[in-house]
């Protein structure tokens, strides 16, 4: 057995299987070597897609993602994918080839590590022959403890030399899911919070990205009705508190009126896993003047980073909320807070779906909310929704629900235009009994065109929306209104639905709401991939996107 085999061997027998990427000379034997011991192996049309789709599928199947490729412009590929991954603090494996530590004068030679950690991903390596599996079994646990991506150089003169035998396996069976190494906050801190909590009449518990990754939406919902607190979610974390009747939703740039209005009223402000940034605050805006702030982070340098604070908590948040639930408890402490019937059925009743519009849609375009809206009663409740960047973004995440936070896949921690088709085939791959809606502008649907013959390959059921104007819309909004001509981001009209076709899915071109008869056509027995090419009001604005060019 060559190392190569061995460390395919060693990941499987880990509980690696499922496997997207590409395969060239440096990463086609370990790939094999995982495929040979049960892995699934989807190929992608380019290693962006590879690393976008094992994001995609490590968020919505709460498991460590795994993705290969060659060495050099194998891994160069995957930059952007990789930093959105490590900005979202997505736990993958990226194994890459690399090129023998002699091979100076090799077309592939590049610093390797030096390029993933410059995006924040962490660089290991196959040493040698002797220690190749522990190797990569640290590797795959890094993923998993630090829930970050972990890219694994391969030098494939290594891969290539003989391998001892195996050792026992670690451990057998699928890995636990990142998030199950749960660091326990300091007693004194917990104490110190309750102190604030009993202090505060209108207090609001604000859940982010770490709250997903933690698995805590049951102690954050414990917590909040022993508080009388309402609930929020960064957009990252939207689905977490999917069902709760004080649940109101996306904060910040998506929050609905009814949110903007209740969460500056907030007294104490208790955020799990969230970095209350410019957007999941509203530059401020939503958090009250005398708002005092409890960040609970697993990461020191991620407490007050965007907002002071009044205490900062290390540790886990799931954990976190249960001891400060439990110090609340032996306090004797509960309160009704802002939790009354009357506020539950305001919040019920007024969601976007429910607030007044004046429709746009002329010129045999549709606009982009009643677009939504049809589509959100039209698909079945169990589905997942993945979100590229761009103009559009808003539509899909203020009217398209989700039953829960791993349904939800929002590719946009990097603010990178391109990569949510390739997240969306990754989800679809986790979660083959849903439907899944891939949300995406027509210049990422364009930047991604070749993994539309991935997902008909793959016979996924995906619906891919996308929102077309036919421009750079954040731009064309932007620019426009300050009189700077923005003919070079607009293009001419394209029959996606036609792409779609040709590379063998279903495709279909929607102007008006009778045009959705053929996705609920679909919908009744979804084999295969269609794309939806909505021709989108282009004239129609979301007001999300000032507050995102003045957050840069």
């Amino acid at each position: 057995m060559q190392v190569a085999e061995a460390v395919g061997a060693a990941l499987a027998e880990q509980g690696v299987d499922t496997v997207f990427g590409l395969l060239g000379s440096g990463n086609l034997l370990v790939t094999n070597a995982l495929a040979a011991r049960g892995a699934r192996f989807a190929s992608s049309r380019h290693e962006s897609g590879a690393v976008s789709m094992a994001d995609g599928w490590a968020r919505v199947s709460g498991r460590v993602g795994v993705a290969s490729v060659h060495q050099g412009p194998g891994l160069t590929n995957t930059l952007t994918a990789l930093a959105e991954a490590a900005k979202s603090r997505t736990p993958l494996l990226v194994l890459a080839a690399d090129t023998p530590a002699a091979a100076v004068r090799s077309n592939f030679r590049i610093d390797q590590h030096g390029l993933v950690e410059s995006v924040g991903a962490v660089a290991e390596r196959i040493h040698g022959p002797a220690s190749a599996v522990a190797d990569a079994r640290r590797a795959l646990r890094r993923a998993e403890v630090e829930r970050r991506p972990v890219v694994l150089m391969l030098p494939i003169d290594v891969q290539a030399q003989p391998a001892p035998d195996l050792p026992p396996p670690v451990r057998a069976g699928p890995p636990p899911a990142p998030g199950l190494h749960r660091p326990r906050p300091a007693p004194e801190a917990v104490a110190a919070a309750a102190d604030l909590v009993e202090h505060s009449e209108r207090p609001l518990i604000v859940a982010g990205r770490g709250a997903v990754l933690a698995g805590a939406r049951d102690p954050l919902e414990a917590l909040g009705e022993r508080i009388g607190a309402l609930l929020t979610t960064s957009a990252v974390a939207n689905g977490l508190f999917a069902g709760l009747p004080y649940a109101t939703g996306i904060s910040g740039g998506f929050a609905t009126p009814l949110a903007a209005s209740l969460l500056p009223r907030a007294d104490l402000v208790l955020a799990f896993g969230a970095a209350l940034n410019q957007w999941t605050t509203s530059h401020g805006a939503l958090l009250g003047p005398e708002a005092r702030i409890v960040q609970v982070d697993l990461e020191p340098d991620a407490i007050g980073a965007h907002r002071p604070v009044e205490l900062g908590i290390i540790g886990d948040a799931g954990e976190t909320a249960r001891d400060l639930d439990a110090e609340l408890a032996a306090r004797g402490f509960a309160q009704e807070g802002v939790r009354t019937p009357e506020l539950a059925q305001q919040i019920a009743r007024r969601r976007w779906r429910d607030e007044p519009f004046e429709a746009g849609g002329a010129d045999g375009t549709i606009d982009p909310r009643t677009l939504s809206i049809a589509l959100d009663r039209l698909l079945p409740e169990q589905r997942t929704v993945a979100v590229d960047s761009g103009a559009f973004l808003g539509w899909p995440a203020m009217y398209l629900d989700v039953p829960d936070a791993s349904s939800w896949v929002f590719s946009n921690g990097f603010q990178a235009v391109g990569l949510g088709l390739g997240s969306a085939i990754g989800a679809a791959v986790a979660r083959p009994d849903r439907v899944t809606v891939a949300a995406l502008g027509d210049g990422g649907a364009l930047m991604a065109l070749s993994e539309l013959e991935t997902a008909a390959r793959l016979g996924l059921r995906l619906l891919i929306l996308v929102y077309d104007d036919a421009a750079y819309g954040a731009e064309v909004h932007h620019f426009g209104p300050q009189g700077h001509p923005v003919d070079l981001v607009c293009f001419p009209d394209a029959d996606l639905a036609a792409l779609a076709r040709a590379a063998g899915g279903g495709g279909v071109t929607v102007r008006a709401l009778g045009d959705l008869g053929a996705v609920e056509r679909w919908l009744a027995a979804p084999e295969g991939p269609l794309l939806v090419d909505a021709k989108v009001d282009p004239g129609i604005c979301g007001e999300w996107l000032e507050e995102a060019f003045r957050a840069g």
